[in-house]
């Protein structure tokens, strides 16, 4: 079976693409993230995955706009909910690159992560999968999230310390946040 698999990063991508290719999978990577802020963060993301991609002969098609501004037309003032709005943009987008690909399924690096809503993830795939015609995989990377780190450490990639998005990076950075203070996404 052909799989797109949405990525997220360099570091993401590996557990995942290990582990779907071990089922047998026939795996080609889509890179399409507008949520990620500032744009010197993309571009070293995008950067890494690149090089990752190389490394572990992986055909990707990479969506390289800065997508900042169509990501913001979305989240702002539904900030509290961003998250699963952020899920849908980038799965709608995959299933739709799936479906114009041929493949028979798509799926996400993003259920590699313990920090993103797997539940909410699986329910939107499968929603999407139904209206774009191609079967949603859904699988709980996060089994192998320490070897996911592991490698990526060995391999000497670029590791983010945030999901991407700006809510996300004053979350890590503000202290104010960081005392529980303002408001999680």
């Amino acid at each position: 079976m052909t799989v797109l698999l949405h990525l997220c990063c360099g570091p993401c991508t590996i557990f995942p693409l290990t582990a779907l290719r071990d089922q047998g999978f026939s795996v080609q990577g889509y890179f399409f993230n507008p949520n990620i802020h500032p744009f010197r963060e993309f571009r070293q993301r995008l950067t890494t995955l690149e090089d990752l991609a190389q490394r572990m002969a992986l055909p990707v098609e990479y969506h390289r706009e800065y997508g900042l501004r169509e990501y913001l037309r979305r989240v702002v003032l539904h900030e509290e909910g961003r998250c699963p709005i952020c899920y849908e943009l980038r799965l709608e987008a995959t299933a739709k690159k799936a479906r114009d690909l041929g493949a028979e399924a798509f799926s996400t690096t993003l259920l590699y992560s313990r920090y993103q809503r797997h539940e909410t993830i699986r329910a939107l795939g499968e929603k999407l999968a139904a209206q774009y015609g191609v079967h949603f995989l859904y699988e709980d990377f996060r089994v192998g999230w320490q070897e996911g780190i592991d490698t990526s450490i060995e391999m000497g990639l670029y590791r983010q310390p945030y999901c991407g998005c700006i809510y996300s990076e004053q979350e890590r950075y503000d202290k104010k946040f960081r005392k529980g203070k303002g408001t999680e996404g």
